[in-house]
């Protein structure tokens, strides 16, 4: 297996993702910020974190599997999403729930591998609420 995920002890605990990925492959696949948009770029669950985080997740499944990739190879996820903070846990709420509703289809593993989620004030055109990049490492 070329991805390790783990959490060493004394890290933070818990969280749904591990800290730690190490990738041991020689071949490196970085998919690109996918956004909640189908294959002819329309628009997918506008206003709807939730349905838009299962769009985005299911387009880098789509990148990932073009390289010969899949989930269990990926050592990072990077969101970057609108109206996150603190103040708003619905937001949180809602994010998890658009992965978890996605893990079994897609193979997410769980925990995830490491995961960023970067609070933004606009992404790519309005009505995009969340982008994901996703890295992975194949032998």
């Amino acid at each position: 297996m070329t991805v390790q995920l783990l959490t060493p002890e004394g890290m933070y605990q818990p969280v749904p993702y591990h800290h730690v990925a190490i990738g041991t492959g020689t071949r490196h696949v970085h998919v690109a910020g996918q956004i909640a948009r189908d294959g002819a770029n329309g628009p997918v669950a506008t206003g709807d974190l939730t349905g838009q985080i299962e769009q985005v997740l299911r387009n880098a499944a789509r990148g990932l599997a073009g390289a010969g990739a899949t989930f269990a190879d990926v050592v990072r996820l990077r969101f970057f999403l609108t109206d996150w903070g603190p103040d708003q846990p619905e937001t949180m709420e809602a994010f998890m729930a658009g992965i978890e509703n996605v893990t079994e289809e897609l193979g997410i593993p769980r925990p995830l591998p490491p995961v960023s989620a970067i609070g933004v004030s606009y992404l790519f055109e309005p009505d995009v609420l969340v982008e994901v990049e996703a890295y992975a490492v194949l032998d």
